[in-house]
Parts: C-alpha cells; sequence; structure tokens
C-alpha cells in the first residue's frame, strides 16, 4: 500500500520520541459476558487467543483471532476451535460486533488465523490450521477462506495441505503461522509454516491465491515467523528461536531460493510469534523485548532495511504475548495483541 510520505516522517518522528501520543487501549477479545455480543450461538468461552489484523482494500481493519471454547489448550489439545472476528471503519475508533468466519461441529477446530490483503484484487485471503480429533487425530490440515467483500462474507474453507506440504509429512506437527504474510511488489503471494520436524518454509502463489505451492528450501533456526519484502527486493524472514534469548533473520536476494541467516542479538526476544511490516523505507517490529519472560511489547522501527532497530517504546510492560500490527495510512500503527496472562486481546493505536 503506498502512502504519502509525510506520514512516514509525521510516524517515525513519533516513534524517535517515544511513540508517546497513543489512543486509549481498546478490549476487543474477552470472556466476560459484556463482550460476547450477544452472540445467537451464546456459549461459555475459556479464552480468545492468536491475534491477526490487517488493513481491508477498503481501509476497514480486520481483527481476527482463536475463540476457544472447553480450554486455552492450543489445536492438538482442544476439540473446539473457532476463528471470530470483529471489523473497524474508523481507524480504528469503534468496532462492530464479533462474528464468526469458521465454527466446524465439536471435535473439529480451526486455530491460528492469519491473513494477506491482495492489493490487486481486493481479496482478503485467511489461512488457518485444521484438525479433526475425531478421525485423525493429531494430524494437521492447512485451511484457507477468502472474503471479497472486505471481510462480509468469507467463502468455504478450502484445504491447500497438499499443495504446499508433502506426503511424507502426513503426521508431522505443521502449522501455517498465525499473524500475516506477505504481497510482493510483484503481486506474488509469500506466506511462513512451520514443520517442527523438518524447518520453517516458505509456501506461496503466483495467480492471486487460486493455487499454492512449497518453496522447498528449510530455514533453519526458525519457528513462527513474518517474512517482508523489503525496498530492494530483498525477502526478510524475522524468526522466532525458543530459547535463543533473541530474534534470527534470514536474508534471500532471489525470492527464496537461497538465503543467508545470522542471529538478531539487538532483538530479545523468549521465544513468542511477533509482527513484521514494511510501509516504503520503514520497517515496523512488535514484539516482547525479554530474554527469558513473556512480557514487554515493544514497538521499534527500522530505517535501514532492518539494519539496525531504534530502542523503541514499550507499549505494555505487563504480560503480553502474540501480537499483530498493520499501518493505517495517515493515523499510525495498529496494534492487536494478547495481555495479562491470555485473558484479553486488546487494540491500540499509535498515532502521530
Amino acid at each position: 500500500m503506498l502512502v504519502p510520505v509525510k506520514y512516514f516522517f509525521i510516524l517515525v518522528l513519533m516513534c524517535l520520541a517515544g511513540c508517546d501520543n497513543r489512543q486509549e487501549t481498546q478490549v476487543l477479545f474477552a470472556p466476560e459476558p459484556e463482550l460476547e455480543q450477544k452472540q445467537a450461538q451464546q456459549q461459555d468461552v475459556s479464552c480468545y487467543r492468536i491475534p491477526a489484523l490487517v488493513t481491508a482494500p477498503d481501509g476497514n481493519l480486520i481483527a481476527v483471532c482463536d475463540q476457544r471454547v472447553p480450554s486455552c489448550a492450543d489445536l492438538k489439545g482442544n476439540r473446539d476451535i473457532n476463528i471470530v472476528m470483529r471489523s473497524n471503519p474508523d481507524d480504528g475508533e469503534t468496532w462492530s460486533e464479533m462474528s464468526t468466519i469458521v465454527d466446524y461441529p465439536e471435535g473439529q477446530s480451526a486455530s491460528d488465523p492469519s491473513m494477506i490483503t491482495d492489493r490487486i484484487t481486493g481479496t482478503i485471503i485467511l489461512f488457518f490450521n485444521y484438525m479433526d480429533h475425531d478421525r485423525e487425530e493429531g494430524v494437521y490440515y492447512l485451511r484457507v477462506t477468502k472474503s471479497t467483500d472486505n471481510g462480509k462474507t468469507w467463502s468455504t474453507p478450502e484445504d491447500i495441505t497438499a499443495q504446499i506440504t508433502k506426503p511424507d509429512w502426513h503426521r508431522d506437527f505443521k502449522f501455517i503461522t498465525s499473524g500475516r504474510g506477505m504481497q510482493t511488489r510483484s503481486g506474488k503471494l509469500v506466506h511462513t509454516l512451520v514443520n517442527l520436524q523438518k524447518g520453517l518454509y516458505l509456501f506461496g502463489s503466483d495467480d492471486h491465491g487460486q493455487s499454492w505451492y512449497l518453496l522447498d528450501v528449510p530455514l533453519k533456526p526458525g519457528d513462527e515467523s513474518k517474512v517482508i519484502e523489503l525496498e530492494d527486493g530483498t525477502w526478510m524472514v524475522n524468526s522466532r528461536v525458543n530459547g535463543a534469548g533473541h530474534r534470527y533473520v534470514h536474508l534471500s536476494a532471489d525470492q527464496g531460493k537461497t538465503w543467508i541467516t545470522h542471529a538478531e542479538a539487538g532483538l530479545a526476544d523468549p521465544g513468542c510469534n511477533a509482527s513484521l511490516i514494511r510501509e516504503g523505507k520503514v520497517l515496523f517490529f512488535s514484539n516482547l523485548n525479554c530474554v527469558d519472560r513473556r512480557e514487554n511489547l515493544t514497538l521499534r522501527i527500522s530505517m535501514d532495511g532492518g539494519k539496525s532497530w531504534g530502542a523503541g517504546k514499550t507499549v505494555y510492560a505487563g504480560n503480553s504475548a502474540y501480537s499483530s500490527i498493520t499501518f493505517i495510512p495517515g493515523k499510525g500503527i495498529g496494534l492487536l495483541y494478547e495481555r495479562n496472562n491470555y485473558r484479553e486481546i486488546v487494540f491500540t493505536r499509535i498515532n502521530p
């Protein structure tokens, strides 16, 4: 998405000054009755987890997450996880009631949402991981649904597991990274998936999501990761690595055929999912700025393609976890993140 240059300078100066001018944080997802929005399918919800946030083609914000019903357990240990959303038409001021995107019968769960907004077709593509606990306990499938009307309606989910994995991966612990993927300047769609037995991989589409393919080059070390295209066309993958105490970065100058990997010791991390986007020359990165605890959610910027990062500004000093960021043209950065031991997912806007 192209935005006027002046917005970058305003936002960059704001972040360098400490990002102090913030809109009040809003709780979007929490298992309290007042936040259930009186849905027709009222049910007891244990927690909401795994935020994903994008800006739709019409400028609306789309906030999505897991609705974990019987417990807060992840996909393998949870028989009832749904994908729910709220949308916003006014740069993060007011939000719609919660609606459901994916809700399978009990015993089938959908988890770990991520999105790509295709700026050429105007389609929002939402990925999630799926498991049928009754028929294939422990087997992970990878699925996708699409919206062509800015999140108002969504297509019947399609299984793309066979397109982006190998046959001998069938029983491996594999998943598409939650949060967001990217679209290159040429229009290619690119995202990350993890096979915990075999490594971190990219997958892509050259036809706007009609078909998908695996880029069969494992990246190590790497767990949940984010991929962006730098201004010079280089692909950058920023990776969670459990136990390292910091992030790792993988760079490719040939669209994923070969990679150079280095430890990013300046980006402390306790082993948690993060978020990374680029707008113009500016990179924005949110993660937990701590080597061994899930706390101190911080937003940083880089003006040199990720070669160096500013000290950033703490968004939330307390217990926090996964985050997802999006650029709001003329308004700043929107952040959707987990906090307070996964009790709530909140939105805040850092604005000039």
